[in-house]
């Protein structure tokens, strides 16, 4: 059983704080993060760059951590989500498998803070030691301009990306839920479905599944080009809990 409380910090034998470093590099990618007795802090504080500045569409930042990262040599197309094709590694990444699971619960406890043009989202993604193990399972997307108070359009669901034994079927409903309280966001996948809850109250059960190991991803990003975005806001995640097969 996994059971991460970040007691000790980021253990660097399971967690990478950089968000798919492959396509910048871990020094360019890297979180802005702190541990203390609520758990792990992923923050975007107003000094913080933008992720692949030059490369990527629309302007993003990120705070993220992830259980996994590999890649092949630079020059190559072998890295994790690329966001298009062609794309190149541009620091070649050391395989990391710190917690990669099959079938089982995945569930992540997590308060957040954001503002309209932020979003927090925690989710697993295959390997792509294969290209095709790529497929997503989400757990929790939220933008931070659907959320009125207690209410917010939570996403979950399953993104196919380039697995063509899988069918995009995500969605982002309006549930009355307060994303700055704690709440235990799960999917437990077992052969051919995935069942997602939120405080162990099932909301989604899916009939397909991807049947290879996968790492979890755990992150915020800010968007400085929506309309709300306000230059000195900080998003923050926090993640109190992460528990695993």
């Amino acid at each position: 059983m996994f059971d991460e409380r970040f007691t000790g910090g980021l253990d660097p034998a399971v967690w990478t704080p950089a968000y798919l470093p492959a396509w910048s590099s871990r020094a360019e990618a890297a979180a802005t993060w702190t541990v203390d007795g609520d758990g792990l802090h992923l923050t975007i504080p107003p000094e913080q760059p933008l992720w692949c500045a030059d490369d990527h569409e629309p302007a993003l930042r990120v705070s993220g951590v992830q259980s996994g990262n590999r890649s092949g040599p630079v020059g190559s197309t072998d890295g994790q989500q690329p966001f298009r094709p062609g794309q190149l590694v541009r620091e070649e990444q050391p395989t990391v498998l710190g917690f990669t699971p099959d079938d089982g619960t995945v569930e992540v406890e997590c308060r957040a803070r954001i503002g309209p043009s932020a979003m927090f989202s925690a989710w697993l993604i295959g390997l792509e030691d294969v290209p095709e193990r790529c497929g997503e399972i989400c757990l929790v997307e939220v933008f931070g301009d659907t959320v009125a108070g207690a209410r917010a359009s939570v996403g979950s669901g399953i993104k196919a990306f380039r697995d063509p034994r899988l069918v995009e079927d995500f969605v982002a409903e309006p549930r009355d839920l307060d994303v700055t309280d704690w709440h235990r966001y799960a999917a437990r996948r077992s052969p051919g479905g995935v069942e997602f809850t939120i405080d162990e109250v099932t909301t989604r059960v899916l009939f397909q599944a991807p049947d290879y190991p996968m790492q979890l991803m755990i992150a915020v990003f800010d968007f400085p080009e929506h309309s709300a975005h306000d230059p000195a806001d900080t998003p923050e995640l926090v993640v109190r809990r992460v528990t695993g097969p």
